[in-house]
């Protein structure tokens, strides 16, 4: 990164999942290694695979939003909403004293709106072929709208788009955040992802692919990244925010700097439609590619927050590829699947394993991988998984790893602040 590029930190965030509703509940729940897996209670399940995912907890819509208004969102809006609204109050990016037309919202979804598309498509089939949409089919459908809702809420005038690169959404979204403030295009940007497709066709359709566990004897240790004996993901859901602002104008404005995004990476693994390349090349690429772009050396890493879906070719294939990016230093890393905890959020899993990330570096903790029960021994012992419990360590910085259906890889590097 030789150009004089703006550095770009972050005043906010915004947090919920599976596990903890806000910020500092999502922290409790990985610090303290809580799984948010349980059967599925949106929908009859008796016929299904799998018959479990990380469904929210405590949510209801009349907690956020009028009932008209409600009604007008698919569930990935509304999650959005939500996210980015304790986001923007944290960072305090709600004041009229900031140039509106400066602060933008990149918002990320993998899939959209599934359950509006599955509510109108059933009712009209049910029907006498008469189409009788509601008006609000479309507008709740596309995947951009979460970010127009967000901005028309706040009034952000700003760079105003969607990214979509399945489960590495969010993750290019916060690239893309960075590029635009780096390049002085935004003073701010309200950044991250949102998806709930734990629906029949979610279900149903991973189930087709052979991709989810069916570990239905035992739904809350399903998600086993790198155990010998893990068969599949399991599907999450919630949202998860960022705000990225140009540091200048957030010390400005006296703005709380949680840590600093000082680099991304991108890359395609050009190999097959859902699974790895068996050498990692792809993610070799896209490690890489961050680093060089946050003008860091591999051994400046200390926490590796990685993909990590508990799948049997991922998982390996991963860590393969960080042993060829980090060489020796690969075993004095911490390394850690939160999807173990959370599940797997597809478009939203970059977002809110980027707030992991940023809350690790501030609490100077590493949240753990749980649910491992047999090593695998493809997978090489001197690797530091932090199974089990969460460890105590100062992080100078952290990687975050994302990688999506069709050979999409995203990197994000987030640093410990200093002026």
């Amino acid at each position: 990164m030789n150009l004089p590029y703006k550095r770009v930190v972050v005043t906010g965030i915004g947090a919920l999942t599976p596990i903890g509703n806000t910020v500092p509940e999502y922290w409790d729940g990985l610090a303290n290694g809580v799984s948010g897996a349980d059967f599925i209670k949106q929908f009859d399940i008796s016929k299904f695979k799998t018959k479990f995912a990380c469904e929210l907890k405590g949510y209801s819509v009349e907690d956020h939003f009028e009932r008209k208004e409600g009604r007008k969102l698919d569930r990935f809006s509304q999650l959005a909403v939500v996210a980015a609204a304790e986001a923007v109050k944290n960072a305090g990016l709600d004041s009229d004293t900031i140039n509106k037309d400066r602060v933008g919202v990149i918002w990320a979804s993998g899939i959209g709106g599934m359950i509006t598309f599955i509510e109108e498509m059933t009712a009209f089939n049910k029907g006498d072929g008469t189409p009788r949409f509601n008006p609000f089919f479309i507008p709740k459908l596309i995947l951009d709208i979460a970010a127009g809702h967000i901005s028309m809420k706040y009034g952000f005038r700003g760079p105003n788009f969607a990214t979509v690169s399945a489960c590495a959404s969010s993750t290019n979204a916060l690239i893309d955040a960075l590029m635009y403030i780096r390049c002085g295009k935004a003073d701010a940007i309200v950044t991250g992802g949102s998806e709930a497709v734990i629906t029949e066709s979610g279900i149903g359709g991973f189930n087709a692919m052979k991709a989810l566990s069916e570990r239905n004897e035992d739904p809350k240790t399903a998600s086993r990244p790198f155990d010998l004996n893990r068969d599949g993901f399991v599907l999450g859901e919630g949202a998860a925010s960022v705000i990225l602002e140009e540091l200048e104008h957030a010390k400005k404005r006296g703005a709380t700097i949680l840590a600093e995004l000082v680099g991304g990476g991108m890359s395609a693994d050009a190999y097959h439609l859902t699974a790895p390349h068996p050498e990692g090349l792809g993610v070799i690429n896209v490690m890489n590619n961050a680093l060089e772009d946050a003008n860091m050396k591999p051994e400046d890493i200390d926490y590796i927050n990685v993909h990590g879906t508990s799948t049997p070719l991922g998982d390996v294939a991963e860590l393969t590829a960080i042993q060829k990016v980090f060489g020796e230093h690969a075993y004095k890393l911490n390394i850690s699947s939160t999807k173990s905890m959370t599940g797997h959020l597809l478009g939203g899993a970059g977002a809110i394993e980027a707030v992991a990330s940023i809350l690790a570096i501030m609490h100077e903790t590493i949240p753990p991988t749980i649910n491992h029960f047999t090593d695998d021994p493809a997978i090489d012992p001197r690797f530091n998984l932090t199974f089990h419990t969460a460890q105590k360590r100062k992080i100078r910085a952290a990687l975050s790893n994302t990688f999506g259906f069709g050979g999409h890889n995203a990197s994000v590097i987030f640093k410990k602040y200093e002026d």
